[in-house]
C-alpha cells in the first residue's frame, strides 16, 4: 500500500504566492506524467521529508489532494536552497503499476569479508544500480554478501543473480566491490637514510667556507 501524503491544489503559481507557501512550511510541487496535464500542488515540508525517510527515495506515494482527488506518484526530482538546504520545489511523476520505470537503487555491502579479516581493504566503487521494473517491485536496496570474498576478489554487475522482479541496466563489466591487499608503509632503506644524512651535512660545509671568506675580507 502506498504511503499517503496530504496535498493542496496550487492554482496560483505567481512568485509572491510561492514564497508565501514556503513561509507557511509547505513546498510547491508539480505532478506530471506521459500524456497527462501537469497538476500544481503544495505538500507539507516535514511530512514529505518523514515519508521519504521512512519509505525510501523510490517509494510510490498516494497524493491525497483536498477535494477528493488521489494521485499515485513517485518522487522524481527536487530542488533545495543552496545556503539553507531547505526543499524549494518537488517534481512528482505519475505512475501506472503495470508500466515499467527506470530508477536508481542503493547497493548495500553486507558483512565482513575474509580478505578484510586478513588485513585487506574492501573498496566499493559502485554505490547505486540502475534498474527497470514496475513501481510495486522496486527494491529498497540491493544487498551483496561479502563474507566469502578473499584478498583480490571482486564483484561485478554481471556476478549478481538475475531476478524476474527487475532488470539491471548497468554494464556487466562494471566493478561494484573489490578486496585490496593490505597497504604497507614505505620504510626507507639504510642506504637511503645515509644518503639523506650526507645531503644534510653538505650545506654546513658551505656555511663554514662562507664564514671563513668573510674573515679574510675583514
Amino acid at each position: 500500500m502506498a504511503a499517503v501524503i496530504q496535498a493542496k491544489e496550487r492554482p496560483d503559481t505567481r512568485n509572491s504566492v510561492t514564497k508565501s507557501i514556503r513561509r507557511e512550511g509547505f513546498v510547491p510541487a508539480v505532478v506530471y506524467g506521459k500524456g497527462k496535464e501537469p497538476v500544481t500542488i503544495s505538500v507539507e515540508n516535514m511530512d514529505l521529508v518523514k515519508k521519504v525517510r521512512d519509505e525510501g527515495r523510490n517509494a510510490v506515494f498516494s497524493l491525497q489532494i483536498e477535494g477528493g482527488k488521489s494521485l499515485d506518484a513517485m518522487l522524481y526530482d527536487y530542488q533545495t536552497d543552496s545556503i539553507r538546504q531547505d526543499l524549494t520545489h518537488i517534481d512528482f511523476y505519475l505512475v501506472d503499476m503495470s508500466t515499467e520505470v527506470d530508477v536508481e537503487v542503493t547497493i548495500n555491502i553486507d558483512g565482513e569479508s575474509k580478505g578484510e579479516k586478513e588485513g585487506g581493504v574492501l573498496q566499493q566503487t559502485l554505490h547505486t544500480l540502475n534498474i527497470r521494473t514496475t513501481p510495486n517491485k522496486i527494491p529498497d536496496e540491493i544487498t551483496i554478501a561479502s563474507a566469502d570474498l578473499d584478498i583480490g576478489d571482486s564483484v561485478t554487475v554481471g556476478d549478481l543473480k538475475t531476478t524476474k522482479d527487475y532488470e539491471i541496466l548497468d554494464d556487466d563489466e562494471s566493478t561494484i566491490v573489490t578486496v585490496l591487499p593490505p597497504q604497507q608503509a614505505d620504510v626507507p632503506e639504510v642506504g637511503e637514510e645515509g644518503a639523506a644524512g650526507d645531503e644534510q651535512a653538505e650545506p654546513e660545509v658551505i656555511n663554514d667556507k662562507s664564514d671563513g671568506e668573510g674573515e679574510n675580507e675583514e
